[in-house]
C-alpha cells in the first residue's frame, strides 16, 4: 500500500534533520519503502511517498526522528 508522509519540521531543527540523515540515513525499518520526496519552498515540510504492507512500521521509524518532525501517515487509494 502507499502512503503520503508529510513531515512538518519542528522550528529550529532543520539543520539538524539534514545532519542527521546525511549521517545515519533515513533509518527506515526493513519492510518500510522509501519511493520520492518533494520539499516544500519555504523548505518547513516534506512530503514523501512510501510503501509498506506492514503500517505499524511506521511507528518504529517515527520514534528516530520525532524529537525534530511532527509527522502525518495518509493510506492512499491507487488509481485503477
Amino acid at each position: 500500500m502507499l502512503y503520503m508522509v508529510i513531515e512538518k519540521y519542528k522550528t529550529g531543527c532543520r539543520d539538524k534533520i539534514y545532519e542527521r540523515l546525511k549521517t545515519k540515513g533515513r533509518m527506515l525499518p526493513n519492510g518500510l519503502i522509501y519511493l520520492d520526496s518533494w520539499l516544500e519552498l519555504q523548505g518547513k515540510k516534506c512530503f514523501q511517498l512510501m510503501e509498506t504492507e506492514n503500517e505499524y512500521l511506521f511507528d518504529e521509524w517515527i520514534k528516530k526522528w520525532n524529537d525534530l518532525v511532527d509527522f502525518e501517515i495518509i493510506p492512499l487509494e491507487q488509481k485503477k
